[in-house]
């Protein structure tokens, strides 16, 4: 596998870190990125990586394009593994740029937020797509070369693998194997049969978490010591894990949390309640966790970017009403997130507490 050629393409906080691990580990490893200012630093300073401990300090000298330069590649021996590593919006077009440089057995790796494998294999192939999520990674692209981890490697107190990857159709290939063991290099990682209930897990995580922070202005630590906000946070996840279950998904650990239990809080069950409040209100003093910590959509904000808001919980929204029932505090939260995207409103607690 160290022979193969890689591309990142979208060289940001996940794609970064892991592009850089890879290539520390001695893997062909090219980042392709549409921010100049991030492209040129990568090129004259190396990629800086940072984490929650100083011995997680390195600088990774590796080839960084610029979008606009790609078509240089066509000179060069075709890329057999292209991870695409943008935005959800992004999708498409980032996977249709690099898609006439794969290799004949070449393939695509969504490793984003949200559900993007049917985007992707939507232009090469479901043949040639692959799901990897970062389910417990936590990182910030907060300056042009710079990434800094903001959470504990090997996933702290998590018992669960940092990274997942899995085949669209849920079996244990080759390829899938080769391809954790190359992500091993960077964290833990497990291959797993079940892409789709992984998928929506982690959506559920977001779900709950990213949004509140992007209409709020709070890190995560703050947002989950607010009693308020983890009442609403509770109310998200369960609405998910509810339209989930109903679409057929089996659905793994939300989290730190069992999604039944979840789901029963939501509903009312005083004990399961009291239960999930406390692991999430405990989740504010897990090591590694700082208050500079913010989720992606909540860096999106304060850098006036589109937010992933439609593709998370707007995308529970809208699967839960294709089956027929209804999503309230997703909808809200969509709403809300949007209005701040705007400049309608500050990012503020007020705005979901009121």
């Amino acid at each position: 596998m160290v022979g193969k050629r890689i591309a990142m393409v979208g060289a940001g906080a996940i794609g970064g870190y892991t592009a850089a691990y890879l290539a520390r580990a001695g893997y062909d490893v090219t980042v392709v990125d549409p921010w100049p200012e991030h492209v040129e630093a990568i090129r004259r300073d190396g990629l800086e990586i940072t984490g929650v401990d100083d011995s997680e300090a390195f600088v990774q000298n590796l080839p960084a394009l610029h979008v606009t330069e790609l078509q240089g590649l066509s000179k060069q021996r075709p890329i057999d593994i292209a991870f695409v590593s943008v935005k959800s919006y992004d999708t498409e077009w980032a996977t249709a740029m690099i898609a006439p440089y794969l290799a004949s057995d070449g393939y695509v790796v969504s490793l984003q937020n949200c559900i993007n494998e049917p985007r992707i294999a939507a232009v090469v192939g479901w043949g040639k797509t692959v799901g990897a999520i970062a389910a417990l990674l936590s990182a910030e692209l907060h300056a042009p070369g710079r990434v800094r981890r903001q959470a504990a490697r090997g996933g702290g107190a998590d018992p669960h693998a940092v990274y997942r990857v899995g085949e669209v159709h849920g079996r244990i290939t080759r390829r899938l194997s080769e391809l954790a063991e190359m992500i091993a290099t960077v964290d833990t990682v497990s291959a797993t049969v079940n892409l789709w209930g992984e998928r929506w897990s982690k959506l559920c995580v977001n779900g709950m978490r990213n949004g509140i922070s992007a209409a709020t202005g709070l890190g995560g630590v703050a947002r989950d010591r607010n009693d308020a906000l983890r009442k609403l946070s509770i109310d998200l996840g369960g609405e998910a894990v509810r339209v989930g279950q109903a679409l057929g998904y089996s659905l793994e650990d939300i989290g730190n949390l069992d999604p039944e239990k979840l789901a029963r809080a939501w509903e009312g069950d005083r004990a399961a309640y009291a239960e999930v409040d406390a692991l999430i209100a405990g989740g504010s003093n897990i090591r590694g966790r700082t208050e500079r910590q913010r989720p992606s959509m909540a860096q999106d904000m304060a850098k006036g970017r589109r937010t992933e808001i439609d593709f998370i919980n707007g995308l529970i929204v809208e699967r839960a009403r294709e089956i027929g029932r209804v999503a309230p505090a997703n909808a809200r939260l969509t709403e809300v997130v949007k209005r701040v995207e705007r400049g309608d409103l500050p990012a503020r607690p007020e705005n979901l507490l009121s």
